[in-house]
């Protein structure tokens, strides 16, 4: 069960911004990535997870000011929340540490200096921006506003407008003013450094190291020609004082932008583990010696910063004398109940007020994880399907099974195990361990759980027939009950073993409970030994009660008053001064559009002319010459369908197959340019969202049909 070659992998999650704290939509990455750092170690791998707060900007300097305090004492104070909060939900980094710190100053000083002196790849020129006279400081995009040079519209931000969409210059801003100080801002011109992208050998290395080989996902690679199809700009490195950073060598009065030294975080962050550790730093970041020695740099990214880890960061590496990223993985946004995240709503929900209520952190790991797959495709969390599929998976399948054959064996075998008898159950739960490794291994959580919750139906299935409940009144039957709750018990375990990247406490309280050592993927073959003993059983996991969901919306409810600008959201990451700390949430958007008004009533008869079907997406494929089209093809469970679906905007083909999805079976079919459509798939949408597959519940098989 172990890979026949031991990796040795560098793993990091983007830097959350040290001026926020952190809230749902930063909580995809994190769970996501510590998912599989945790998968990777179980395999017996050698893997270091490190990450550090981003701590560098003017937004930081502000805020300390405002606070009258020192930007170190800032930025020291959200560390330790931040830290709080990935614990509470067992975010486990080997070094979580901070951009502000002399390992990162060390390495973001000889990339520059490299890049400066061996590459030749650093400009100057003259640029004129806005300044504000009065608190006496160039402005960044986000702290400028005014009219929209388009439409007109008031108080829109200094790069677009979130009216009409438009995008433009700062200086292209009607009647512009300082968020800072409600002053005017002037003109003025300053000398600022460039790192030289447009150069022919950096668009040349950076074709074929985004084009080439699966460094990135396919929606990446693509929207990457896009930027080369526009043009590589150079890239502009360096602000003016005053700013909170590291001073760039050899120019007195100017600074790194947080940008440049904000993913040598990375770097910066493992150095001080290496250095705890005595690990080889240069195995896993000189670029010779990484070749050599076959180490990985995995980068969790969000698709917002795509930019930067794509383009200017691996760029900025191989000139330096770095190793590349190895990976580059790329998520999608959170949308809340079908919409962004809304503090009016109690939707904008922070890490700590969840934890603070009690909520079990590992129920929204698995609710993360049943929607995650390897895509860029947005997930939602919608609170009520949060309750039953955690009610519903967790405790109505999976700790169900221990409960229902632990206290036979306490009661009636001292806690001790039978041999554990070799089964058709048992032998195809254990078969399915390579599958499920594969699909951990390529992020496809959700297919990942959705095969394990598969597997939980099948053991309840066996519980359910041998009903050990009625052995137990059984004359003579003991033996038979003997062997039935001890199959029970290595069903669970076998479970337990594959859950145990998301569930790792619940993971941890059934080693106990089965008095093992930490369990690894290698157990998955193996079998508890005849006569070992197991302990008493303990509850496991307390179903989610409604209210508590509605007690976290409603302490997370705020008033429409608009939010301090050190907490603005950020928008368009490539042009904001710190877009990393919001690399979970979604673009700014229209506002979505009121629920449609229903239709008139039908009667029951009406309704069951209409036969919907689960059906399972066999195969996706984009269509040649369609902007909107992906072709399906859905197995009903003995049949297959081909259908046209207008969702090639919001699923990526790839992430769709072996998603179960709801079909109109009995639909006419429609003669369409590329094909016959022979159905039609069930989303939701609204004027203004997204589109949103409807999916059925774990258990549910092709050909079902839906009443």
């Amino acid at each position: 069960m172990t890979d026949p070659v031991r990796r040795r992998i560098l793993v990091t999650s983007a830097l959350p911004y040290a001026n926020g704290s952190i809230h749902f939509g930063h909580l995809v990455e994190y769970i996501q990535t510590d998912i599989w750092v945790r998968f990777q170690k179980l395999r017996s791998h050698e893997v270091h997870y490190v990450c550090a707060d981003d701590t560098h900007g003017t937004a930081i300097m502000l805020r300390a000011e405002k606070e009258g305090i020192a930007p170190q004492a800032l930025i020291e104070r959200v560390w330790r929340e931040h830290k709080r909060d990935f614990d509470g939900f067992l975010v486990d980094f080997d070094h979580y540490g901070s951009t502000d710190d002399d390992a990162t100053r060390t390495i973001a000083y000889h990339i520059y200096e490299t890049l400066r002196d061996a590459a030749k790849l650093i400009t100057t020129r003259s640029v004129e921006q806005f300044y504000d006279p009065v608190k006496q400081l160039f402005l960044p995009d986000r702290f400028i506003k005014g009219e929209c040079p388009k439409c007109g519209a008031k108080d829109q931000y200094g790069d677009s407008c979130e009216v009409c969409g438009a995008t433009y210059a700062p200086t292209d801003l009607k009647n512009p003013y300082s968020t800072v100080s409600g002053a005017a801002p002037v003109r003025k011109a300053s000398e600022h450094y460039f790192f030289a992208l447009s150069d022919p050998r950096c668009r040349a290395f950076l074709q074929q190291w985004t084009q080439h080989g699966d460094r990135l996902q396919p929606e990446a690679r693509n929207k990457i020609r896009e930027w080369f199809d526009q043009g590589l700009n150079d890239w502009d490195i360096s602000r003016d004082a005053p700013y909170f950073g590291f001073e760039i060598p050899g120019a007195p009065g100017k600074y790194f932008y947080v940008w440049l030294d904000a993913p040598v975080g990375y770097l910066g962050s493992f150095r001080n583990l290496a250095q705890a550790r005595g690990l080889d730093f240069a195995a896993f970041a000189d670029a010779g010696k990484a070749q050599a020695e076959g180490t990985e740099m995995v980068h969790f990214i969000g698709k917002d910063i795509l930019y930067f880890h794509a383009l200017f960061w691996p760029a900025m590496l191989q000139f330096a004398g770095y190793r590349t990223p190895s990976k580059v993985y790329a998520h999608g946004f959170l949308t809340v109940n079908g919409e962004k995240m809304s503090k009016s709503r109690g939707t904008f929900i922070t890490a700590e007020s969840y934890l603070k209520l009690g909520l079990n952190p590992e129920w929204l790991r698995y609710y993360y994880a049943a929607k995650l797959g390897a895509g860029m495709e947005d997930i939602d969390l919608n609170l009520d399907d949060f309750t039953s599929r955690v009610n519903s998976d967790l405790v109505g399948k999976y700790v169900n099974i221990a409960s229902r054959a632990a206290g036979f064996i306490a009661k009636r075998f001292g806690g001790r195990l039978a041999a554990t008898p070799e089964s058709d159950t048992l032998r195809a739960l254990r078969e399915a361990a390579p599958a499920i490794a594969m699909l951990f291994e390529g992020r496809e959580y959700s297919k990942a759980l959705r095969e394990v919750m598969l597997l939980a139906d099948r053991a309840n299935q066996f519980v359910d027939l041998e009903k050990p409940w009625e052995l137990a009144k059984q004359p003579g039957a003991e033996a038979r009950l003997h062997a039935v709750c001890t199959e029970a018990i290595a069903l669970f375990r076998l479970l337990t073993v594959y859950l145990k990247p998301v569930l790792p406490a619940v993971a941890a309280r059934v080693e106990a409970f089965l008095g093992v050592p930490p369990l690894a993927w290698a157990d998955a073959a193996t079998d508890l030994p005849e006569g070992h003993r197991i302990q008493a059983y303990q509850h496991l996991m307390a179903r989610i009660d409604p209210k508590q969901v509605e007690a976290l919306v409603e302490a997370n409810r705020e008033s429409l008053k608009p939010a301090p600008e050190s907490h603005s959201p950020q928008r368009h990451a490539q042009h904001q001064e710190n877009a990393v700390n919001q690399s979970t949430n979604p673009p700014a958007a229209a506002p979505a559009a009121e629920a449609a008004p229903t239709t008139p009533t039908i009667s029951i008869d009406d309704f069951m002319k209409v036969d919907l079907r689960v059906a399972r997406v066999a195969d996706a494929q984009h269509v040649e010459g369609a902007e909107k089209l992906v072709k399906l093809t859905l197995d009903l469970g003995g049949e297959q369908r081909q259908v046209f679906a207008g969702i090639k905007a919001h699923y990526d083909p790839e992430a769709l197959k072996g998603r179960l999805v709801v079909m109109v079976a009995n639909l006419a079919p429609r003669k369409m340019r590329f094909g016959e459509s022979q159905g039609m798939v069930l989303a939701a949408s609204a004027e203004g969202s997204g589109v949103f597959l409807l999916d059925a519940d774990s258990g549910a098989q092709p050909g079902m049909r839906v009443k």
